[in-house]
């Protein structure tokens, strides 16, 4: 059976992310969680084929507030270049705790400069500018949880 501990902090992921639903086997079970009029709902199969649903209350105001994203993707689309996460995870911009961004807004980058890491299944993954430009926002907070194909960074 998988831990129960971990099923709990599965389902406050799912909470505190943009992702519709997540679905994870281990040791031959399966563990699905998706969200619905607010709440995730856990579906475990049991050794017996029978199902379990679990549905866990969300936090008011879960989701990030995207209104800058928003701002930051108005009009001038076709000059803004989207850098996005390539698997979710947990987006860190500074390479310890305390010391200073990979990169600032403003700043010029070159195509392979890192720009931030992804925490994902305890594996850090550098995640690079696959252009160069000027960083003209950055749309995550720092130890955020972040999903597949999520915009992390705009260069101009």
């Amino acid at each position: 059976m998988i831990d129960l501990r971990k099923i709990k902090k599965l389902i406050e992921l799912v909470e505190e992310s943009q992702i519709a639903s997540l679905k994870i086997s281990e040791n031959g079970e399966t563990i699905e969680i998706s969200k619905s009029v607010g709440s995730p709902v856990l579906t475990a199969p049991t050794p017996t084929g029978t199902h379990h649903h679990l549905i866990a209350p969300t936090a008011q105001n879960s989701l990030p507030d995207t209104e800058g994203q928003k701002k930051a993707t108005s009009d001038n689309n076709a000059a803004l270049h989207h850098v996005k996460s390539p698997m979710v995870g947990t987006v860190y911009l500074s390479p310890t705790p305390g010391s200073d961004p990979f990169v600032k807004v403003g700043q010029v980058v070159t195509q392979g400069q890192t720009l931030c890491l992804v925490e994902a299944m305890k594996m850090y993954n550098q995640i690079e500018a696959d252009k160069s430009g000027t960083i003209t926002a950055c749309l995550v907070e720092n130890a955020s949880p972040i999903e597949f194909e999520q915009p992390l960074f705009i260069i101009e």
